[in-house]
């Protein structure tokens, strides 16, 4: 069951490692601002984008296997059809608590896979909204 209640949001916002999959370099793009957002409220940002050098003042990496730090949260700004893909390179590790799913962005099938293996997944909503909205 992909993650619901308040109090459950909170606990995965008090984490504070995001990379994020599909972060872009352009203001003004939600990939761009949201991650800028969280990263002015304090969380490490990991920008994964294989088109970028650096975002956010962050040295861009080109996939989820090429992350050296641990990671806590993966949120992805990327099409729902990529998601089955970017859940198996999160089943490649181990650290990753959390698979994110920005705003129309879902696939039950790779939420379940990922919660199968002890992840914790949320599907369709916006962290930045939830972080205004909870913290």
């Amino acid at each position: 069951m992909p993650v619901e209640t308040d109090d459950e949001l909170r606990e995965i916002l008090d984490l504070e490692t995001i990379a994020v999959v599909g972060c872009s370099s352009t203001a003004g793009k939600a990939a761009h601002d949201i991650p800028a957002y969280m990263q002015r409220h304090g969380y490490e940002i990991i920008p994964v984008n294989p088109y970028a050098d650096e975002i956010l003042g962050r040295t861009a990496v080109d996939s989820l296997a090429d992350v050296e730090a641990e990671i806590d949260i993966v949120d992805v700004f990327r099409p729902s059809e990529e998601v089955a893909g970017i859940v198996d390179a999160v089943l490649e590790r181990d650290d990753v608590q959390v698979v994110w799913m920005q705003l129309g962005i879902e696939d039950d099938e790779a939420a379940a896979r990922a919660e199968d293996a002890g992840r914790r997944v949320v599907q369709d909503r916006c962290l930045k909204v939830e972080h205004q909205r909870l913290v």
